[in-house]
């Protein structure tokens, strides 16, 4: 729950945005989403971790694409929002305005999820064949780019092919969009790997800011990935992972998605935290702290 009086110009599942006229202001919010529903409970922290993951990865990668990030210090808040600013601290990014491209940037390294269900009735993945003898988390030969549609709060993203993301925006930027997230998730990929993690697949999402490509929102964090321990994988099997994984098991476990997703138990909250303390620390190489 927010504790910022001022009304957001608007919701996300997990972020609010305030609208600033050239700048938009993002603050992630503790709110945890599965299958599509906000979740009555939210993870302590979560959003701090979201925040600053997201940070880290903008600058890593400033060489690789450029971003929207003009500042997370406190110092730099609007005036209207410094009487918040303990609790905004960590939690929110000052952004450039960027106009934001209609899809969903999908890149999948390894074969699970809904791919790996596809993959097991058809041979493909959003319609992309791939070779037989693919199993349970099989790491793919090459990463694929599957778009999606960006759904409303509450709606559900549908995956499309390469062609009709060009239908919606134009060959070019289809294009460069598609070559930008296997670059981006590519240079991440391997940062991850000589930490220990594996980055099995992730979303990006992109803007134009003066006539330039941007990559913006949150990028590359346990909301937006799947990310598993290195040490641990093995072909054939579900991954332990650093995600909301664990959360969505326990739903699957306790709820039938009929009606209003229940509360979650005490010990789901708090290993969900630590799960997205473990990806952050893992990844940085910095002590978190809250």
């Amino acid at each position: 729950m927010s504790v910022i009086d001022i009304k957001p110009d608007a919701q996300g599942k997990v972020r609010d945005l305030y609208d600033l006229g050239d700048k938009l202001l993002l603050v992630a919010t503790d709110r945890i989403s599965a299958f599509d529903y906000i979740l009555p409970d939210e993870i302590p922290g979560k959003g701090i971790v979201l925040t600053q993951l997201s940070c880290f990865w903008f600058e890593l990668l400033d060489g690789v694409v450029e971003n929207h990030l003009v500042s997370s210090d406190v110092a730099d808040l609007p005036d209207q929002f410094k009487p918040y600013a303990d609790y905004l601290r960590g939690r929110f990014m000052l952004v450039k305005k960027a106009e934001m491209f209609p899809v969903e940037c999908i890149v999948r390294g390894y074969l699970a999820g809904s791919g790996l269900k596809e993959y097991g009735a058809q041979g493909t993945v959003c319609g992309i064949p791939l070779p037989a003898g693919l199993v349970n988390s099989s790491k793919l030969a090459e990463p694929i780019y599957t778009p999606s549609t960006k759904a409303e709060v509450g709606g559900h993203d549908e995956n499309i092919s390469f062609e009709r993301s060009a239908q919606l925006m134009g060959e070019e930027d289809a294009a460069a969009l598609r070559d930008l997230s296997l670059k981006v998730y590519t240079a991440a990929r391997d940062h991850a790997a000589e930490n220990g993690i594996i980055i099995a697949d992730t979303k990006f999402e992109f803007g134009r800011v003066d006539g330039k490509i941007v990559l913006a929102d949150e990028v590359l964090t346990p909301d937006s990935s799947r990310f598993w321990p290195g040490d641990a994988y093995e072909e054939g099997k579900d991954q332990p992972s650093f995600d909301k994984q664990f959360v969505r098991d326990w739903l699957s476990a306790n709820w039938d998605r009929q009606g209003n997703p229940p509360h979650l138990p005490q010990d789901v909250i708090e290993k969900t935290a630590e799960k997205y303390v473990q990806a952050y620390e893992k990844i940085t190489g910095r002590s978190f702290s809250y």
